[in-house]
């Protein structure tokens, strides 16, 4: 598969403070950070650094477990749930989401919050209120969140799941009241005009599950309605099998026509016995327990690294989220890279060879007599050294860079 768009081919000039060439030096350039997001629900970080009460004793083996995270991912998703971040209106949980995205944004982990509105798990006092007012609240969470993550999440879902949103009947909720009221695009319009207001700059997603034309739909309505939809989500929860190469091809083929970036936002492939084809919700799927066994752990370990490569090879493909990075997290599927005991899967294996050493770039190059190199690497964030001295760099491009070595810091 061709993943030439993945990498630079750069001609850097080495220099010294003083604008000296540095002839003849082995330079060490050594990547610290991907451009592409490899990432994976991060949601373990957060009784790492806020425990609940009575977690201490679990503190080290989620420590343990968030270490392994770290080996692998650059990107993590955090939750933002209305009905568990605000479970009292006016009492967000604001404090310890935020020291959890600081310490990852400390670890060099760009981070997505999850999301800003949605029917399912949706604030449960929203319902005494009518239509008008729901919207007003929702519009003010949107503020309240983007604006004061600012600077540390700069990544939302803005809204999720809308193809079913106005039919969803499981129960009543208050998004589905407006959203129906007001039809999927006007409402998709007004959220992502409110966080598009409140931080420019952010990455913003539209993110669902259903990837029918019904989907493809909705995104042509809201381009139409001039909605700032940033990146396109795809969900792509396998608990009842692989989707395969040919159906990754052709949701990619048909979402491609945008032109916009895609996001693979909520990815799982179980390493055990597959959910039956029967079951519409997955969430209807309850089991007592459902375990790994070591055929599921090699038949998943193959399909991870398969669809990694489709997707990677794809041009307008800029992220790839796994949902769960240990086994039984939701709905107790074997979905995760690592066993409910921490130890390592071969699919945690696989993947962290593929990210960290065939997709990654950490090599010595000489410069020539005028202190030129060329240097062919991956893009993303790199530290450039020699002799004690360095510099940190950004590689996205083919243009000439010149680089000015100085002091460790």
């Amino acid at each position: 598969m061709d993943i030439s768009h993945r990498k630079v081919l750069k001609r850097i000039r080495i220099t010294d403070a003083a604008g000296n060439a540095l002839a003849g030096k082995a330079v060490r350039v050594r990547e610290t950070k991907h451009k592409f997001l490899f990432g994976c629900g991060a949601f373990d970080f957060i009784p790492r650094v806020a425990p609940f009460p009575g977690m201490e004793d679990f503190a080290e083996k989620v420590r343990t477990m968030t270490d392994s995270w770290l080996e692998i991912f650059n990107y993590g998703t955090l939750p933002f749930y209305w009905g568990m971040f605000e479970k009292e209106e006016g009492k967000p949980n604001t404090d310890t989401i935020m020291k959890t995205a600081q310490f990852l944004k400390s670890k060099n982990v760009t981070v997505k919050g999850h999301p800003l509105c949605w029917h399912t798990a949706c604030a449960d006092w929203l319902m005494k209120y009518e239509n008008e007012t729901i919207l007003k609240k929702q519009l003010e969470r949107i503020d309240r969140e983007v604006l004061g993550f600012k600077g540390v999440i700069d990544m939302w879902d803005v809204i999720n799941e809308v193809v079913i949103m106005p039919v969803f009947d499981k129960y009543d909720n208050a998004i589905t009241r407006i959203c129906k009221e007001l039809g999927r695009v006007p409402l998709v319009k007004k959220v992502f005009d409110e966080a598009h207001a409140c931080n420019p700059d952010a990455v913003l997603l539209l993110n669902d599950f259903n990837t029918s034309v019904k989907y493809e739909e909705l995104i042509e309505g809201c381009l139409d309605a001039g909605v700032p939809i940033t990146a396109i989500g795809i969900q792509s929860h396998q608990h009842q099998g692989y989707w395969g190469r040919e159906k990754l091809e052709d949701v990619l083929d048909r979402f491609s026509r945008f032109g916009l970036p895609i996001h693979f936002t909520e990815n799982t492939l179980i390493s055990g016995e597959i959910m039956p084809a029967h079951i519409e919700d997955l969430n209807d799927w309850q089991v007592e327990t459902w375990p790994s066994t070591p055929e599921g752990e090699e038949r998943q370990a193959r399909e991870i690294e398969e669809m990694y490569r489709i997707l990677f090879s794809h041009p307008l493909v800029e992220a790839i989220t796994t949902w769960d990075f240990h086994d039984g997290a939701w709905l107790k599927a074997p979905s995760g890279f690592v066993r409910e005991d921490g130890s390592r899967k071969p699919s945690f294996e696989m993947l962290k060879k593929l990210v960290r050493e065939e997709w990654w770039t950490d090599e010595t190059v000489t410069t020539d007599e005028n202190g030129y190199m060329s240097v062919s690497a991956f893009k993303g964030e790199y530290c450039l050294s020699a002799d004690g001295l360095e510099a940190e760099v950004v590689l996205d491009d083919d243009a000439e860079l010149t680089v000015v070595l100085g002091p460790q810091k």
